[in-house]
């Protein structure tokens, strides 16, 4: 059932491809449609364009805020928001490809960007970035995961914000055991072991088994291993044995030094029992913050980026990143990137991203008042921006992508910690779809 889902899958970008083909050879001027076949064009500079925001709701109060900032300073460009749920915008975009009725500019995140762009419906930006008082403004980390999501060949989306994983620890219980800081995955795991006193239900750690388990699982193999590539040519590094070794010893935490209901805690649940006050560590994001200043008061925690090798390398996989994309049938490409450039600009990048709680991209932005008060928030933001950050691209380019890393291998990383699967047969497995998956790929692309 499940080969033969990736099948139709494939077909259908397959398809989606040759429609695209098509219609661009077959396109003689604007029909007015925003379609993705319609070729669009620069337009005046000058009236209305539509932006689709692809977390509405959640983000519509900020956004209309940069709305508002951004028409008192062009007063003849009128911006139309449409606010779409996060859980929706997918088939939004896929069904005004089809139908007709795309936005001028939406926000597309990197695990739909190449689906999107696959169809022919977004702008290439590297001309329009180079020549942006944005460029050299911009995290070239950040930049550098909007292409990988692409496809690697063009830049389809000018990032606006990401989220890093974050390693957060309870100070007071570090500090009674006499612990260090858990900067490194040696200091990590001697942690983990000695604050877990199982006839007391007090743990070191809490390991993600439930729902989202494969980017954690990954993101500790990878930070451990120093692999800073997700290919080697074709084929992937995930089952190299530097990986397994690297998964075998973070999987041994489980009912070691990690509760036994963790097999199934997704991220909600996670963060709920951390914040019970009897677990030392939590791997998850930046996101989570509120939650833990809410339970615990601000003396009790701290976040810092995942744990570094002996040496201080820094390797982790690439997160999530927001954006901002450019739609090909726009008619008024400029004012649209206009728009872009005015809400990665570093005082309004800042502002949207106080807003999420989130890294800006804007380096600039990344340095002002909000996030050096914000020590999670900042300390991640060096990490991610360091110079010697290496980022494992994840291939979220990939048409199968989702379904190989949760629906595939969730349950699969179940049975690891389960000790029912080995973590080489786990990571073999996983390599397997993954290699497949990126030969489709090249053949389609």
């Amino acid at each position: 059932m499940k080969t033969s889902i990736r099948r139709n899958r494939r077909a259908a970008v397959a398809v989606a491809l040759g429609s695209v083909l098509a219609l661009t050879a077959t396109a003689c001027g604007d029909d007015g449609s925003g379609s993705a076949g319609d070729k669009g064009n620069e337009g005046s500079g000058k009236g209305e364009i539509t932006f689709w925001d692809n977390n509405g709701g959640v983000r519509t109060d900020i956004w209309k805020q940069i709305i508002s900032d951004f028409e008192k300073k062009y007063p003849n460009i009128k911006v139309n928001y449409v606010g779409i749920p996060a859980a929706s915008a997918q088939s939004k975009y896929d069904t005004a490809i089809q139908g007709g009725g795309l936005p001028d500019v939406g926000g597309v995140g990197t695990a739909m960007l190449a689906e999107v762009a696959v169809q022919g419906a977004l702008e290439p930006l590297d001309g329009r970035l180079a020549k942006s008082p944005l460029n050299g403004k911009l995290s070239q980390n950040l930049v550098q995961s909007s292409k990988a999501a692409g496809g690697g060949d063009q830049l389809y989306q000018i990032p606006t914000s990401s989220n890093n994983g974050t390693l957060w620890y309870r100070t007071d219980l570090f500090k009674k055991a006499g612990l260090d800081a858990p900067t490194t995955w040696d200091k990590f795991y001697t942690a983990a072991d000695k604050l877990t006193d199982k006839g007391k239900n007090r743990f070191g750690f809490t390991i993600r088994g439930g729902e989202g388990s494969i980017a954690p699982a990954l993101d500790a193999a990878y930070s451990q291993s120093g692999i800073t590539s997700f290919w080697n040519g074709d084929r992937t590094t995930v089952n190299d044995p530097k990986n397994v070794a690297a998964l075998e010893k973070y999987v041994a935490l489980y009912k070691k030094d990690t509760p036994s209901a963790d097999v199934n805690n997704d991220f909600t649940k996670m963060v709920a029992q951390w914040d019970s006050g009897t677990i030392g560590m939590l791997s998850h994001n930046l996101g989570s913050y509120q939650d833990h200043l809410k339970a615990l008061g601000a003396d009790k925690f701290r976040g810092l980026p995942n744990p570094t090798q002996a040496d201080g390398t820094r390797v982790q996989i690439s997160n999530p990143v927001d954006g901002l994309s450019l739609f090909k049938s726009s008619k008024n490409k400029a004012a649209a990137w206009k728009f872009v450039e005015f809400a990665l600009s570093h005082e309004e990048n800042s502002k949207f991203n106080q807003s999420a709680g989130q890294i800006p991209a804007n380096t600039d932005a990344a340095e002002d008042a909000w996030i050096q008060k914000a020590e999670p928030t900042k300390l991640a933001a060096e990490a991610l921006n360091g110079a010697g950050t290496k980022i494992v691209q994840l291939p979220y380019y990939l048409p199968d992508w989702n379904t190989i890393s949760k629906a595939d291998n969730e349950p699969n990383f179940q049975k690891v910690l389960l000790g029912k699967m080995s973590a080489k047969d786990f990571l073999n497995t996983l390599a397997d779809q993954l290699n497949k998956a990126q030969a489709d790929w090249k053949q389609n692309h």
